[in-house]
């Protein structure tokens, strides 16, 4: 049974700065975590941010189910290109045979 998804799926490598919250100066961002196995594809999707402003998503990032990208991370992703988180969901399927991952949506 699978319980995440398979490594060899997982052709891409990010780096995440993972937001940690607003200060007196700006968003602030944690340590960058470098080389992140992904799967990385162009998609155009309206979506809401977590301030309701309407965006156009145009990286879908697939991870592992341990991925720390809360939204408003900086996600670099394979060509070098810096983009925002703006939605991050954990599908699991407990029980049933299908992979636990995260999906990250960028700006």
């Amino acid at each position: 049974m699978l319980t995440r998804v398979p490594g060899w799926l997982l052709r891409h490598r990010i780096d995440v700065e993972p937001y940690l919250g607003d200060t007196a100066y700006g968003p602030q961002f944690g340590p960058t975590v470098c080389g992140i196995p992904a799967l990385v594809a162009a998609v155009r999707r309206q979506l809401v941010d977590k301030d309701g402003r309407e965006v156009t998503a145009t990286a879908q990032v697939i991870a592992g189910p341990d991925l720390n990208c809360p939204p408003g991370s900086r996600v670099t992703l394979p060509g070098g290109r810096t983009t925002t988180a703006v939605e991050v969901h954990a599908h699991t399927a407990p029980g049933l045979p299908a992979p636990a991952c995260t999906e990250v949506m960028c700006e």
